[in-house]
């Protein structure tokens, strides 16, 4: 920290990553300068030593390859992709309560003590997200060939920015189709999908049991949510591709998909469910405890599939 003459201070912040990394890698401190990209002979004199910085130079390496081989294999498909808007990128969290693990996309200034800087959303469930920008984007080009959400938003997405009511999904320049099926800029790369994120405490008229007390209702929950919708969806994908011809058998499914055939038919059970349950799943109105294996291979009559779950209709 520094007092300057006009009594103003400078420095006295943390150290974040990226000027920390300035730092060690600067090889200003060996005796070197950078120029135009090279690495040249400088004028001062070392003030580390040489095996010192070569060490840390391979830590270092080390552990960016170590970052880029885990990143991969997160659990977190926006990683890398997702933003607020101020343009701060957001960083995978998670807790854990009661056993279950709920993941979070956080803005970064949060993480650094800085929530004045974040964005008008800076926090936000994972799986809500992600199962929204995947489902928008399969809408959006009509992909019946892509099945896993990973590599469908590696192929198509280049940038997600969180906004107050909308989310901005920046898409490949190549992979823009001609007559795209939802609003999007006029260089058809940013794909606008209205949207608002969940209150906390928002109060939700919960589709009540039959046999429950209210005092006990409680709604279904937010990992729970996201992960039937997004089997509802792929459940009609699936329906709609043997209906359409695209395939033939749930076997092609299957072999395509690395799945059972068991999985293939219990997963289309799904886009035969209520129009009304499936609209309280997507509003989150469900009780806790009815989710993808409770739904699934249920009765077709839709009066049978609430007596089945203990709901009122």
């Amino acid at each position: 920290m520094r007092s300057l003459k006009s009594g103003h201070t400078v420095g006295g912040i943390p150290f974040t990553r990226g000027p920390l990394a300035h730092l060690l890698r600067n090889p200003f401190y060996v005796g070197e300068v950078m120029f135009n990209g090279e690495v040249l002979p400088g004028e001062q004199p070392a003030i580390l030593d040489r095996d010192l910085f070569d060490a840390v130079q391979a830590k270092l390496n080390e552990q960016r390859n170590t970052h880029k081989v885990a990143r991969s294999k997160s659990e977190s498909l926006l990683i890398g992709r997702i933003y607020d808007d101020c343009g701060n990128r957001m960083t995978p969290s998670h807790v854990r309560k009661g056993g279950i693990k709920y993941r979070y996309y956080l803005s970064s200034p949060l993480l650094h003590g800085q929530p004045a800087r974040a964005g008008s959303v800076s926090r936000v469930p994972a799986a809500e997200v992600e199962a929204r920008v995947a489902c928008a984007v399969r809408e959006h080009f009509g992909d019946r060939t892509e099945s896993d959400d990973r590599d469908l938003i590696r192929s198509h997405v280049v940038r997600i920015e969180l906004q107050a009511d909308q989310l901005a999904i920046e898409l490949k320049a190549e992979k823009a189709p001609s007559n795209p099926r939802n609003a999007v800029d006029n260089d058809g790369r940013v794909l606008r999908i209205p949207w608002k994120k969940t209150p906390m405490k928002r109060r939700r008229e919960i589709i009540v049991p039959v046999s429950a007390p209210p005092h006990d209702l409680r709604p279904i929950r937010a990992e729970t949510r996201a992960t039937l919708i997004a089997s509802i969806a792929r459940g009609r994908r699936w329906l709609d591709e043997i209906v359409t011809g695209t395939v033939t058998t749930v076997e092609q499914i299957a072999a395509r998909d690395k799945c059972s055939i068991r999985q293939v038919n219990m997963t289309i059970s799904l886009a035969f469910l209520a129009p009304e349950l499936v609209k309280a799943a997507v509003e989150g109105r469900l009780p806790r405890g009815i989710g993808v294996t409770r739904l699934r291979d249920a009765p077709a009559e839709w009066s049978r599939q609430y007596t089945m779950l203990g709901l009122s209709i």
